[in-house]
């Protein structure tokens, strides 16, 4: 059948399943709009108030989802609101495809009102990117942008295409996708799960660090499996949240900057260090001379350019995590560490987390969220304190429950991500946390949580400063307060209400409950709610930059 290159978009679109699309319309991209306006009742879109929050959304929709998240913007300015999303879901290994149109193809290299070179500019946070000027070329080039972001290790791809290609016709013949294999980026042979197994099972100290890949792969049974199997202390990344069960009496915890003393001590005592789906980020090892400095170091990883590249190992596997566990588990002996687990679970005793208690304060919050909630919220953060506490506090028993800005760190990611999650999972609780400082950034997006009518929380820890900021001011800068201070009278509630959410402020413990049960009540509308806590509350534990994970800090070791 023959269709201009705006009506193949759709077709693609619905051919890779995808129901959800989120975005902004402009002057370049109109024929697609057009053609997206007669498939309505097959792909809903989301109007965002701003293009940063259409790829926040898509980022938050694939990761709760496991789907590719796919987002829109016209050229120009549209295009490079974009950049700041599509970086947080490269750095996150987050499925992405990003669909921009350009000027008409007579008219790039000129200037042209609103011309960018889009493919350009994101090349260095994308898996790949593609400009299409030629209407033909439309189908196989969306085609193979929805597989390259699905397949191995997971990230984003940029598709820009010039006016005159979506306004062209030609043939365009439906295909099905191509299944997705994940054995074909398996590189490991039977000598290597072997010589790993081995050196798991001759350890009598082990310990797991599990990372985002165990989520992605969708591997969350075969670790739990694993670390039954070896009876292991195991730890998580920031983004490998819920492939371990929080209440499972082998879990110790985050590990890293702000991890648990019990974390961090024990893989600093470990004989073998069993890493999976996780890159060994300066946040996690602190001094890599230090860094399970006792261990024997095996490295699981999708990606191969990850192996070596932080932390030298003594075996790695690369292949799918899912893959790779289902044929090392059975090589696997089955064991019983009871005296290295008595020590960790000592550690856990020793070192509880703990915080204030005579006031209000965001891990009361997040504690008393995760109570009411029964730890089956779909939890987003933006970034800084309040992403540790809630990394911390909110017990994460499932895969896919935490979405963060992990190696990006992009303060305004949470509301965003959280309607993406929202919107892909209408019928559980989504609440996104976020800091004052990060609130302001993309606050404007409750506007499209009210427009659609999501029921979504936004909780606001205001503690009217830049708090992790303010934190490493306090330590490290003699109380130097640069512009950390935020000094304006915003009234967060009122904000809120004028763009047609619900609104509550608490200031005291006991509210919390109260205004968090009515929060979890509304159906029909966002509601906001303004958590006002201390200015100088801090992060703890916390390691010194550049120093040993061993040597983590509270505030009992500073007197």
């Amino acid at each position: 059948m023959v269709l201009n290159g705006s009506e193949i978009v759709i077709e693609v679109l619905k051919e890779e399943g995808v129901d959800t699309v989120f975005g902004y319309p402009g002057g370049t991209i109109l024929n697609i709009y057009d053609a997206l306006y007669k498939h309505k009742d097959e792909i809903h879109h989301v109007l965002t108030s701003h293009e940063q929050g259409a790829s926040h959304a898509a980022d938050g929709y694939a990761r709760s989802t496991g789907k590719v998240g796919v987002c829109m913007a016209t050229s120009g300015p549209g295009a490079t609101n974009l950049v700041t999303g599509i970086a947080t879901a490269y750095m996150d290994s987050v499925p992405m495809v990003a669909i921009t149109a350009n000027v008409g193809i007579s008219l790039l290299g000129k200037d042209t009102f609103q011309e960018v070179d889009i493919v350009g500019i994101t090349m260095p946070i994308t898996k790949h990117g593609f400009i299409v000027k030629d209407v033909t070329k439309i189908a196989d080039t969306l085609r193979r942008a929805f597989r390259i972001a699905r397949s191995g290790r997971p990230g984003p791809v940029v598709v820009d295409i010039t006016k005159n290609a979506t306004s062209d016709t030609c043939e365009f013949v439906p295909e099905k996708p191509v299944p997705y294999d994940s054995r074909k980026f398996d590189h490991y042979t039977k000598e290597d799960l072997q010589t790993v197994a081995d050196m798991i099972n001759a350890s009598e100290r082990p310990f797991l660090y599990v990372g985002g890949g165990a989520v992605i792969s969708g591997a969350s049974k075969e670790v739990r499996e694993l670390i039954n199997k070896i009876d292991s202390p195991a730890c998580d990344s920031l983004l490998g949240k819920g492939a371990v069960d929080a209440t499972d009496p082998h879990y110790t915890g985050m590990i890293g900057m702000h991890g648990t003393k019990a974390s961090n001590k024990g893989v600093s005592g470990c004989d073998m260090l069993l890493t999976l789906g996780a890159r060994f980020s300066d946040r996690v090892t602190g001094n890599v001379n230090t860094f399970a400095s006792d261990a024997k170091i095996i490295h699981i990883d999708i990606d191969d350019a990850e192996i070596n590249k932080n932390v030298a190992t003594d075996a790695h596997i690369v292949g799918d995590m899912k893959d790779v566990l289902t044929d090392l588990i059975p090589l696997l002996e089955k064991k019983e560490h009871k005296e290295w687990m008595e020590t960790v679970t000592g550690y856990k005793k020793e070192f509880p987390l703990t915080y204030p208690e005579d006031r209000l304060t965001c891990q009361y919050v997040i504690e008393r969220l995760d109570e009411l909630t029964d730890s089956g919220a779909i939890i987003s953060t933006d970034v800084g304190q309040h992403q540790m506490w809630t990394a911390q506090y909110y017990r994460f028993r499932s895969p896919r429950q935490f979405l963060t800005s992990g190696g990006l760190g992009t303060m305004g990611y949470g509301l965003g991500a959280c309607i993406g999650a929202q919107v892909a999972n209408p019928d559980k609780t989504c609440v996104n946390i976020a800091g004052d400082g990060c609130f302001r950034m993309n606050m404007h997006e409750l506007m499209t949580a009210a427009r659609n009518r999501l029921p979504l929380i936004e909780i606001v820890i205001d503690n009217r400063v830049l708090g992790m900021v303010r934190q490493w001011q306090t330590l490290f800068y003699e109380k130097r307060y640069s512009n950390t201070v935020l000094e304006d009278e915003t009234d967060y509630c009122k904000v809120a209400e004028a763009m047609g959410c619900a609104a509550f402020r608490i200031e005291k413990k006991e509210e919390v409950d109260d205004v968090l049960k009515k929060a979890l009540s509304i159906k029909d509308r966002p509601v906001l709610i303004d958590a006002v806590i201390h200015e100088d509350d801090k992060v703890f534990p916390m390691v010194s930059p550049g120093g040993a994970i061993a040597d983590a800090f509270d505030e009992n070791d500073l007197g």
